[in-house]
């Protein structure tokens, strides 16, 4: 009895390790393959929480996409189209008799295959002669857009808002020196559009254009980055010949015909410049005037209903380093009565500063004096022969026909 108990015992402690060691290795070979096919399974994306392939779902740049978005909605109530109309002449066909009656009408058959007309007018048209934008700055109708995209005073303008309303436009300013002029409109409760700081704008900053491109797409919106600041350029149209545009910023978001006058916008959806050129013959090269470079003109149309340019009443010649005070054909070097004689200044003298800032070919005289306003007081550092000076002049308001 006790020989079978003890072989009974034997008999189990063999098969227990046996089975002991088949669980153990296969439980092994389990974890070995779990590895192996581990590694090979589709991933499973956690922020996704689905499965694609062998690859994590791709997350795109949403709070960049947002923000642009976001900014177009924002600024794009306010941008305008603005419609350019004239009285045209109606070209008709009248009949000419090259015979002055010379020669009786039933003979004429004789002469068939000849015109016997000309080009003559008959009444005048209204016909859209061309497109530009601009963009709202009061609640009231005020809007900002280029002077040369209203330059034509024969013209009538109306304007096209965001909502798809017509208005007729009124010219209340052009600016003398800048290419910005202000027109109105009688509307009430419109969104203005929200003004940014242009003098912190940095190289390589989103930029968005908005604008009526070929005068055709209202409300074209293009996207890009700030490529150049402070640059100087000739701009040149068939409505106000050449003007030296400084100080502009260049920028590669697509700028068209007919975008002229819109905003370019930060990615706030603030206005940092009035879109005002390309350049011919070049790609992705366009130009905007510095929204702070109007916000005079905006604060003196809201607070005359004009627009009042500071003067200083010379002329010059800009050199490298400083303006030559210097006379011409058109008038002597330093206008009477002007706050340049009344701060002493002299024929010959070279200005080489205004309030710290240094004139130079980029930075002209005139280009520095319209940062600020009428009445303000600008030091000048002035080299006379030798003699260095500092003289104060009070800005005044340019006369109509003034320099």
């Amino acid at each position: 009895m006790n020989k079978n108990l003890l072989k009974i015992a034997v008999i189990s402690a063999l098969l227990g390790g046996v089975l002991g060691f088949f669980v153990s290795a296969e439980n092994s070979r389990a974890g070995f393959f779990d590895d192996v096919f581990k590694f090979f399974r589709p991933v499973e994306t956690q922020e996704e929480g689905v499965v694609v392939g062998e690859k994590p779902l791709y997350k795109p740049a949403l709070d960049y996409e947002e923000a642009v978005i976001n900014a177009v909605q924002e600024a794009d109530p306010s941008v305008v189209s603005i419609v350019i109309t004239k009285d045209l002449p109606i070209i008709a066909s009248c009949e000419r008799d090259p015979f002055n009656g010379l020669i009786p009408p039933e003979f004429r058959d004789f002469f068939g295959g000849f015109d016997f007309s000309v080009p003559c007018e008959r009444g005048t048209e209204k016909k859209e002669v061309g497109g530009g934008s601009g963009f709202i700055i009061s609640e009231d109708g005020l809007i900002l857009t280029n002077k040369h995209v209203v330059a034509d005073t024969e013209a009538e303008y109306s304007v096209l808002t965001n909502d798809g309303e017509e208005y007729k436009a009124q010219v209340l300013a052009r600016d003398p020196v800048q290419d910005l002029a202000v027109i109105k409109i009688e509307a009430q409760n419109l969104k203005p559009a929200k003004l940014g700081d242009s003098d912190s704008v940095k190289l390589g900053q989103t930029a968005i254009a908005i604008g009526n491109s070929l005068g055709e797409f209202r409300n074209t919106v293009s996207l890009g980055v700030i490529s150049g600041l402070s640059r100087t350029i000739t701009a040149s149209g068939a409505s106000f010949g050449s003007e030296v545009l400084q100080g502009v910023i260049q920028t590669d978001a697509a700028i068209n015909p007919g975008n002229s006058g819109g905003p370019l916008l930060n990615l706030k959806g603030e206005v940092i410049g009035v879109n005002v050129a390309v350049a011919s013959g070049a790609q992705s090269i366009g130009f905007a005037i510095p929204i702070n470079f109007a916000k005079r003109d905006i604060n003196s149309v809201k607070a005359t209903g004009e627009i009042k340019i500071p003067f200083l009443g010379v002329r010059y010649v800009t050199e490298k380093e400083g303006a030559l005070i210097r006379g011409s054909s058109d008038g002597p070097a330093v206008m009477p009565d002007s706050p340049a004689e009344k701060a002493g200044l002299k024929a010959e003298d070279r200005v080489i500063e205004l309030n710290g800032e240094k004139i130079s070919l980029e930075k002209s005289l005139g280009f520095l004096i319209q940062k600020y306003n009428v009445g303000d007081t600008v030091k000048l550092k002035v080299k006379r022969g030798e003699e260095a000076l500092e003289l104060e002049a009070v800005l005044g308001e340019r006369p109509q026909d003034g320099n």
